[in-house]
């Protein structure tokens, strides 16, 4: 089922696909999906795509994947921005809401839990601006309403972004880890061993803060602390070319590995929940 979750500030709609089996249960649990919040990261939109694939196409392969789960993915976060880079500047990261003199807001920065601390600039030009405050962009607060909404359901969120090969997890306003992190370690370690084991490419894994840096006002902290989200884990994807321009011969590569990953992360939340 594809919903319009709502319009952005361009008056684009924001859409979410709900994959279940069809066999009726309602109040499923959830696994939550959403890709392309920061909008050069091309591959990760391609990412979701190809998860919806697997899960829609090849359902029979797939199908203990969707016993007892529901997904729910976002395939294209920040419609706005995406589409501004591919009319008019490729690296262009924010939505496209104007700020002073300046456009957008950096969504990953935008959420209500420790917002403007650490890591998110206060400058409306800056690539990583907090915003004029928290929930300021129409597209962070559909993703909001979303993970509220499904509070108590939802199991696992995966926010896919790009590039580093990174699996990471909360906290990333402080080094220090809460309270279940090795829960979601858990669950993240299995995603980069099926990984390895699959292609031989290595994820790292762990906290945004201690891994890779801190970066207040994530998508990933808010599902955890304030949606009650037990596994929340921001991955992202590997590099090409510049970085965010994979060649087309690495895209298939890319998503790939990049479900077989997600497929073993499911499995495992699965088991335990």
């Amino acid at each position: 089922i594809v919903k319009t979750l709502g319009k952005t500030y361009e008056n684009r709609e924001l859409k979410a696909i709900t994959i279940s089996n069809g066999d009726g249960v309602a109040n499923k649990k959830v696994i939550l999906v959403d890709a392309g919040i920061h909008a050069r990261e091309w591959i990760a939109p391609a990412g979701a795509l190809y998860l919806i694939q697997e899960l829609v196409e090849n359902f029979s392969a797939n199908s203990h994947l969707l016993k007892d789960y529901d997904w729910v993915v976002v395939p294209v976060a920040n419609p706005d921005g995406y589409e501004y880079t591919h009319t008019s500047t490729r690296m262009w990261r924010k939505t496209r809401k104007p700020s002073g003199t300046c456009y957008g807001t950096d969504g990953n920065r935008n959420f209500d839990f420790h917002w403007g601390e650490v890591g998110a600039s206060s400058l409306s030009c800056a690539d990583t601006f907090k915003g004029t405050t928290a929930f300021s962009e129409p597209e962070t607060q559909i993703l909001r309403d979303l993970m509220l909404s499904l509070t108590g359901r939802a199991k696992m969120y995966l926010t896919l972004h790009s590039y580093g090969n990174y699996l990471l997890y909360p906290w990333g306003y402080t080094s220090a880890l809460p309270d279940t992190w090795r829960d979601i370690d858990e669950i993240a370690q299995t995603g980069a061993a099926a990984i390895r084991a699959a292609t031989g490419t290595k994820y790292t894994v762990g906290s945004s803060t201690n891994v890779l840096y801190a970066a207040a006002g994530g998508s990933d902290d808010y599902a955890y602390a304030v949606a009650k989200i037990p596994i929340s884990i921001t991955m992202e994807l590997p590099a090409g070319g510049t970085g965010f321009d994979p060649k087309p011969a690495q895209i298939h590569p890319f998503v790939f590995e990049t479900w077989v990953g997600i497929k073993a992360m499911a499995e495992k939340l699965i088991s335990k929940y």
